[in-house]
C-alpha cells in the first residue's frame, strides 16, 4: 500500500485539472517534461524588438500562464518568468488545428515554453507570435483569484510561492533584496575584503548577548549551539593574518518575534585590521550611499512610518548616548542618580522597569523604547556604556564607555560597530564579568587566540533584513524574508 494520500478532488477546478491530466496521459502525452530550451528571459526578449522590424527576431521563452484572452481562432496570453511578463499571440492558422485545440484546454498556472518571433501589436505591446509551444508542467491547483489575490497574511508567508506569482509588489521587493545582498558583496570585494564561511554549530554561544538554540550532535554525543554571531570566529582570522574579512551568514537567536525580529536572520559581519570604529563609520556610509545610488537609483528614500525623506547623501548626525539620555529624561545628572531614582525616572516616561535590572539596563530601556524610534535620519550614537558590549575597546577619555557606534536609521538599529578589544587580559576580565562566574560560558579558545596577538581592528555588523525593510519600504521583517519562521501549519 502507498503512504501517499489520494488527491483531494473536493475543489471543482482541482478535479477538472486532474481529469485533463488523466486524458493527456491516456493519449500518451506526459505534461511534466524534463526541459525546454529557452533563449531569453521575458525582459531580455522585450528589449530585442526594433520598431518597424516585426518578425525579424526569433525567441524561445518559458514561464507560467497568468493571463488568457480568448479571441476565438486566436488567443493573447501572458507568461510570467523571473524577469516579469511577456505576451504571446497564439493563432490557430499558424500552429495548426490539433495544437490549437490542445492550447485552448490549458489552464491559468500551467507552465509552458513557446518559440516564435517578436512583433508589436496595435496597442504597442511587444509580443511573441507563437510558431510552436510545449506544455512542460501542468498546474493541478488553481492560482488565487485574480482580483482577491492572497488576502490571508498567514497564507502569504506560508505559501510564498503563490505570493511571488500573484503579488507583483512582493515579488519586486524580494528580488530587490537579492540585488542589495549582491551589491554589498561586490562593494566589499572591491575593497579587498575576503568573504569567508564560519561554523553554524558552536560549542560555546558567543559574540553577542542572546539566548541560543540548542541541538545535539549524535556522533560526538555533545550539545551544540546554533551561532548567535560570527564575531569570534572572524576575529580568529584577523589573528591568522586575514586582515579584511566578512561573512554574510544566517544567525539564530531563540528570542521573540516582532516587526523587526525573526529568530533566524541574515547578518553581515565585517572586520578590518588596523582600523577602528571611526573607520567603520566611513565604510558603512560609503556602502549605504553607493547601495542606494546603484541599486535604487536614488540616495533619497521615503520613510513610510514617519513620512520623512531620508537622504543618504546628506548629513549623518553624530551624538553621544549620554547626551540623548540626559535630553530625554530632562536630567543632566542622570548617570549619577541612584537606582531607585532611575526607576522612578523611567516610570515617569511611561516605561515598566524590572527592579532587578542593573543601572545600565534601566538606562538602555529608555534609549530603546523612547529614543531609538525617533531617530529617523542616519544617526551615529557614540560612547555607549561598557556593560552593553564586552568585545569593544574601553574609551580612553571615559572608562565607563566603549569606542563604538550604533547606526540608527528609520527608528531602528541598522549597524553597530566597535573598535575591537585586542588586549587578551582585558577581554578575559570583561568576559568573566559578563558570565557572572560561569566559566563554561566563556570562549577560552578565543582568548587563547588573542594571546597570540590580534591587530587593532574595526568591526561591524549589519542586519541585512532590517536594511531591506528600510530600503524597500516593507512593513515587517517577514515581508523581506522569503520563508519567515511560522508555527507549523494545521
Amino acid at each position: 500500500m502507498s503512504d501517499i494520500p489520494p488527491p483531494d478532488i473536493s475543489h471543482d477546478q482541482h478535479a477538472v485539472r486532474r481529469q485533463k491530466l488523466a486524458e493527456m496521459r491516456a493519449a500518451g502525452f506526459d505534461p511534466f517534461r524534463a526541459s525546454f530550451a529557452t533563449t531569453h528571459f521575458s525582459g531580455e526578449a522585450l528589449k530585442l524588438h526594433v520598431d518597424g522590424q516585426d518578425n525579424a527576431v526569433s525567441v524561445a521563452v518559458a514561464g507560467r500562464l497568468v493571463t488568457i484572452r480568448d479571441m476565438g481562432k486566436s488567443q493573447f496570453v501572458k507568461l510570467l518568468d523571473q524577469q516579469g511578463q511577456i505576451q504571446l499571440y497564439v493563432k490557430k492558422d499558424v500552429i495548426g488545428d490539433e495544437a490549437y485545440a490542445a492550447f485552448k484546454k490549458l489552464d491559468l498556472g500551467d507552465i509552458l515554453g513557446a518559440n516564435g518571433t517578436l512583433f508589436k501589436t496595435k496597442t504597442g505591446e511587444v509580443t511573441v507570435r507563437v510558431e510552436s509551444y510545449t506544455l512542460v508542467a501542468k498546474a493541478l491547483r488553481p492560482l488565487p483569484e485574480k482580483w482577491h489575490g492572497l488576502s490571508d497574511a498567514e497564507q502569504v508567508y506560508r505559501q510564498r510561492y503563490l505570493d511571488l506569482i500573484v503579488n507583483a509588489e512582493s515579488r519586486a521587493r524580494l528580488l530587490l533584496r537579492s540585488r542589495i545582498v549582491s551589491h554589498v558583496r561586490r562593494f566589499l570585494e572591491e575593497r579587498q575584503f575576503i568573504e569567508v564561511e564560519t561554523p553554524v554549530l558552536e560549542s560555546t554561544a558567543g559574540g553577542a548577548a542572546a539566548r541560543p538554540f540548542v541541538t545535539h550532535h549524535n556522533a560526538l554525543n555533545v550539545d551544540f549551539f546554533l551561532r548567535i554571531a560570527t564575531e569570534l570566529r572572524l576575529k580568529r582570522l584577523l589573528v591568522g593574518g586575514f586582515d579584511r574579512v566578512f561573512e554574510i551568514g544566517r544567525i539564530f537567536r531563540n528570542e521573540g518575534v516582532s516587526r523587526k525580529h525573526n529568530p533566524e536572520f541574515t547578518m553581515l559581519e565585517v572586520y578590518q585590521a588596523y582600523s577602528d570604529h571611526r573607520g567603520m563609520m566611513t565604510l558603512i556610509k560609503d556602502l549605504l550611499t553607493t547601495l542606494c545610488r546603484d541599486v535604487l537609483g536614488t540616495t533619497k528614500i521615503k520613510h513610510a512610518a514617519s513620512g520623512q525623506e531620508i537622504d543618504f547623501a546628506g548629513e549623518w548626525r553624530e551624538v553621544k548616548y549620554q547626551d540623548l539620555i540626559r535630553t530625554e529624561t530632562g536630567d543632566p545628572e542622570w548617570f549619577s542618580r541612584s537606582k531607585a531614582e532611575k526607576i522612578a525616572g523611567a516610570e515617569k516616561l511611561g516605561l515598566a522597569v524590572n527592579p532587578a535590572w542593573e543601572h545600565f539596563e534601566i538606562t538602555n530601556e529608555i534609549f530603546s523604547k523612547k529614543i531609538e524610534p525617533t531617530l529617523i535620519q542616519p544617526t551615529f550614537v557614540l560612547k555607549l556604556p561598557k556593560e552593553l558590549c564586552p568585545l569593544a575597546k574601553i574609551s580612553l577619555d571615559d572608562p565607563t564607555t566603549i569606542d563604538v557606534f550604533e547606526l540608527i536609521i528609520g527608528g531602528m538599529e541598522v549597524a553597530p560597530a566597535y573598535s575591537e578589544q585586542n588586549d587578551p587580559d582585558v577581554q578575559r576580565a570583561m568576559f568573566e564579568a559578563q558570565a557572572g562566574g560561569e566559566k563554561q560560558n566563556i570562549d577560552h579558545d578565543f582568548l587563547l587566540a588573542l594571546e597570540h596577538g590580534m591587530p587593532p581592528a574595526g568591526g561591524m555588523g549589519v542586519g541585512i533584513d532590517r536594511l531591506c525593510i528600510l530600503l524597500t519600504g516593507a512593513e515587517s521583517i517577514r515581508d523581506v524574508i522569503l520563508f519567515p519562521q511560522l508555527r507549523p501549519g494545521a
